[in-house]
This record gives C-alpha cells, structure tokens and sequence, in this order.
C-alpha cells in the first residue's frame, strides 16, 4: 500500500509514525491472549485440594488474623464465615484498629461466644506506624501456632475447606509464602468500568507466571489472603520490615524474593470474595492508594500512565481525529479499528475473569481514562503533592 502524504514533509513524518504504532498496537493486544492463557494454566484453588492423601499427615495448627477499622458492616460476616471453616485446630485473632463504630463490640461478641476467637483493641497508632500493619503486628503477639494467615474484614468465606485446601496446597507444593486470590464481586455500574481496567494495569507489571517463577524478581500477593509459616514470616522481617507502607502485601512479595522465601500466587475461584469498593469515590482513592503504595517509584507510574494512553486509549482517539488527517485518514482509521479490534478481543476473555460480562469490555475507554488519572493521582501523592487519606487516618509517603 503506497501512502499518499508520505513525503510531505515533517507532518507526512509524524503521520508515518502515528501510523505505525496504531498499525502495531494490534500485535501488542494480541500477546496478551498468550499472557491470559498462560494465566490459565495456573491452578484455582478448589475444595477438592483440602482432602488428604493416604499418607499425609494431620495440618498443623493455624492462626488466621483479620483486623479491622470501622467495619461494623462486614467484620460479623467474616468472623462467621472464618469459624465455619472445618480446619481442625484453628484459632481466629480478630483486632479492632481504633474503630469509631460498633466494631469492637462486634468482635467481643464472638470471642465470648466462641473459645476459637481472640479479640484485640488497639486504641493508638504508635509513631511510624500504619494502621493495619500495626493492628496485625499486634495480634502476631497472640499467635500460638506456627503457620499464620492474614485476611481483611470485608472478605466473605463462601467454602468451609478454604483454609484446608490453602495450607494443603502450600505444604504438598513447598511454598512458604501463599496469597490466594479472591473473586471481585462488582456490582455498581462504576465497580464494573473500573475494577476490570485497574486490575489489567497490575496484572501488566505482575504476570503470574513470572510472579510463580523463583527465577524472576516480580512479585505480587493479595492482602485478601496471605498464608504463610511462621518462619517465613520471620525471615520477611515481620510487619516491623512493612511498619510505614501501604500495601503490605506488595511489599511482602518483594522481600519473599530478595530473601529466598518460596512465593505462589493462584486463584481462589469462587472460595471467597470480596467486594473491594463501591461508588466512584471509594473507587478513586482506593485505586490512587493502590498504584501509590504498589508502584512506588515516579518512572513505574509515569510508564504505567505511558502504557495506559499509548496501548489502550490512543486506538479511540486516533479512530476520532483521523478525519482530521486528510488523506491520511483512511489508513490510519483501519489501523486505529484493527487495535480496537484486538484489543476488545482480548477484554471480552479478560473481563469475565475479573468477574464482570464480558459486554462490559466495551466501557473500557472510559475505565481507562479514570485509571490514568488514577494513576496520575498517585504520581501526586508519591510528590508529596496530595496527601493520602485512609480508614479515617491521613498518610504521608509509605509506598
């Protein structure tokens, strides 16, 4: 195909290289059906793996440890989800972290009902500390046994074998250091536009089969659900080597593989889930934490915005200014529809994964430009620009 403004100049240049990148963007998005079906491959959890083997032994006990900060809405349903589980000999540390509502009250409630449960308050946030971190340092103090898992109060626990079927896994695999992810459930109009976008941005940096690979320095875990032993923990350094970031859980994965600690990550299915947010400013400062705490560094989150404008908005907006190219815009706007194309081809297998209809994959560009801005938010707060306000507490730096 001969392009007709191809030597007219330096606009005819930067025609010709608008061009090729929109003609390229469609290889870019067909790679990522290769990174999904990989993704694929990795196992789900299922309560098929909490059985025994003829010569296994016993599991050992279990310390599970959830906190919480105002959850009067969601910490009965976890507590209660967590003591239906059938492990057998589980002991459940619930912390109230400084709550304002009836949270505590909550947590009492059940640790008198039940002798499994061990109820903690913390009523200050020592110097240097934050919240949760703090809160689950504190109720580290109370574990007995020798193998501990974090949760966070809004997971709900659908199966019983969770916590079986987890530690199965781990010990039959040799991992020391397990996050098992929860299903998403989304079920606002802005859950369902945004959540899928932002999740694709981590998965991006975090493919599972390199994170799973002991030969690559990616790392990521889920604070839903980190199980680990207890001298894991140790060689991690404890919440002391976490005490002043966001994201713990990111932050975990990547001392794991600096010191040696066997990490995995893998699917929960449909285990537990968690509904992470609900209107749109929840959203907003959720996700602006997220890519603040989880990215960290000011070229991470400048590439993340490159990525997100270059390989997911540009298709749109060069399908909507190429009439303005002139005769360039055949060309160009055949290139912009072949991206688009791809791309929508690989949202519409991704967004189900993420626990939203596949049609929804056509609300992309608008889930996009907010998690752009988002991420843009974030380069803010990583500035000392804004500052970063959470569970009622206002945080500076911490990435």
């Amino acid at each position: 195909m001969t392009i007709a403004w191809i030597d007219l100049g330096t606009d005819a240049v930067v025609m010709h290289v608008w061009f090729w990148i929109t003609a390229l963007l469609p290889l870019v998005w067909l790679k990522r059906h290769v990174d999904i079906s990989r993704g694929r491959d990795e196992p789900i959890l299922s309560d098929a793996e909490a059985h025994p083997l003829d010569d296994e032994p016993p599991l050992p006990p279990l310390s599970m440890l959830v906190a919480g900060k105002d959850e009067e809405a969601n910490i009965g349903a976890c507590i209660e989800g967590l003591l239906r589980q059938r492990h057998p000999a589980l002991q459940i540390i619930a912390v109230n972290d400084r709550s304002g509502d009836r949270t505590g009250e909550i947590l009492d409630a059940f640790a008198a009902a039940d002798p499994r449960v061990t109820a903690l308050h913390v009523r200050e946030l020592p110097a240097g500390w934050f919240g949760k971190n703090n809160a689950m340092r504190s109720g580290v103090t109370a574990a007995r046994a020798d193998w501990l898992a974090f949760t966070d109060a809004d997971c709900q626990f659908h199966s019983p074998h969770l916590l079986e079927a987890a530690m199965r896994f781990a010990m039959r695999n040799g991992v020391e250091f397990l996050s098992v992810l929860p299903r998403i459930d989304a079920g606002s109009f802005w859950e369902r536009v945004v959540q899928p976008a932002a999740s694709g941005m981590m998965l991006f940096w975090n493919p599972p089969h390199r994170v799973n690979s002991p030969k690559s320095s990616c790392a990521y875990a889920n604070g839903a659900f980190m199980l680990m032993s207890r001298d894991a923990y140790q060689r991690l350094g404890g919440h002391e080597a976490v005490k002043a970031t966001l994201n713990e859980d990111m932050h975990f994965a990547r001392r794991a593989k600096q010191v040696g600690v066997r990490l995995r990550v893998i699917r929960g299915g449909d285990l537990f889930s968690v509904r992470m947010y609900t209107g749109l400013g929840q959203i907003w400062r959720g996700w602006s934490r997220i890519f603040y705490g989880s990215f960290g560094t000011f070229p991470r989150l400048l590439a993340s915005a490159l990525v997100l404008v270059v390989a997911s908005m540009s298709p749109y907006l060069t399908l909507i200014a190429s009439p303005l190219t002139g005769s360039a815009a055949g060309p160009i706007g055949i290139a912009a529809l072949a991206a688009i194309a791809a791309q929508q081809s690989v949202l519409w297998r991704f967004y189900p994964i993420c626990g939203v209809p596949a049609p929804w994959a056509m609300t992309y560009p608008i889930g996009t430009t907010l998690v752009t801005a988002m991420v843009l938010n974030a380069m803010t707060k990583l500035g000392g620009l804004t500052k970063t306000s959470w569970r009622g507490t206002v945080y500076r730096g911490g990435s």
